[in-house]
């Protein structure tokens, strides 16, 4: 092939040759903005973004129901892995900490006490340990597509949501099996659950974001997790721990801190709502949060995290990818 800078018409002048790069004046935002050009990936106004999210719900939902399909085909039990984790969970800590160690202490209901714990905690632990992985896990996706990128850790979160309901099907057969009855206090449930939805959406966004640039937080993880399943009621009564004479009673302000521990809000008010006499059982106990408390601090929670993790995901939206 010809080089373009030989080509020619008779009379001399040249064609096809390759034109040189307009000489630019100023900075690049100065050319950019004298052409009308704009950034690809830049970020748009936060309304525009929650638009553009909300236009993406039908993805969100499928892309979730995917890869909670995929995420046991290479088992020979497939989905029925889903209760059958949580189930060997809670009997380990049933055997250890049950029986061995002793910590029902006048607890009623401690099987279905601590399975309600193991579930709903496993809810929002497995929401944090994959939101940390959902940017980094995706970037091939991230890469070749355009669209909002707070709908990966969003689909997480969906993921762990139809795992939970699954899973709720064994709790509440284990509930009623123990002779917990039926009552309409049982429908708080619902609410109860949607709060700690809109937690694990806004965790989720937060462990994204640390994820997408920090890859060793997916290695301590677990550690943290460990130390806050250990700190949130899921395997004893914390109301129990603090009855006078207790070693915590001398230490009233960590059993407040304690208290504040958004895990145990949301362990502590499903038990409070599918329970009754665990319920009785803890209003009869000082330093006890009262349900009201329960509710109150649910709701706070709920809604800071899920619009302090959004924001908080969204600052670095142009950014997830590069590199």
């Amino acid at each position: 092939m010809s080089h373009p800078e030989r080509l020619g018409t008779p009379g001399g002048e040249s064609v096809g040759t390759i034109a040189e790069p307009p000489h630019v004046n100023g900075t690049l935002a100065d050319y950019a903005a004298r052409y009308g050009l704009r950034q690809s990936a830049a970020r748009p106004p936060l309304r525009k973004y929650i638009q553009d999210v909300w236009a993406r719900r039908n993805f969100i939902w499928a892309f979730a129901s995917a890869k909670n399909i995929s995420m046991y085909t290479d088992s020979r039990l497939g989905q029925v892995w889903q209760l059958l984790t949580p189930l060997l969970n809670a009997g380990v800590y049933f055997l250890i900490f049950g029986l061995l160690l002793n910590t029902k202490r006048g607890v009623p209901d401690f099987i279905p006490f601590l399975v309600t714990g193991v579930f709903m905690f496993g809810f929002t632990q497995r929401s944090v340990t994959s939101g940390s992985k959902s940017v980094g896990d995706n970037l091939s996706l991230i890469r070749a597509l355009h669209f909002p990128r707070a709908t990966l850790p969003l689909a997480i979160a969906i993921v762990e949501l139809q795992q939970l309901l699954l899973a709720l099907v064994v709790l509440f057969v284990i509930v009623f099996a123990c002779g917990e009855p039926l009552s309409f206090q049982m429908l708080l449930f619902v609410p109860v659950m949607a709060l700690q939805l809109m937690f694990n959406v806004g965790i989720s966004m937060v462990m994204a974001r640390l994820g997408a640039f920090n890859r060793d937080i997916t290695q301590l993880l677990p550690f943290v997790m460990r130390t806050w399943l250990y700190m949130s009621g899921v395997i004893f009564s914390l109301p129990s721990l603090m009855k006078p004479g207790s070693r915590l009673a001398e230490y009233p302000w960590l059993g407040e801190l304690l208290q504040l521990n958004p895990a145990y809000v949301f362990v502590e008010l499903s038990r409070h709502v599918l329970l009754g006499e665990y319920r009785n059982y803890v209003g009869g106990l000082a330093h006890a949060s009262s349900t009201g408390q329960l509710w109150l601090y649910g709701i706070v929670w709920a809604a800071v995290m899920l619009v302090g993790g959004f924001l908080f995901f969204y600052r670095a939206e142009e950014r997830y990818g590069r590199g």
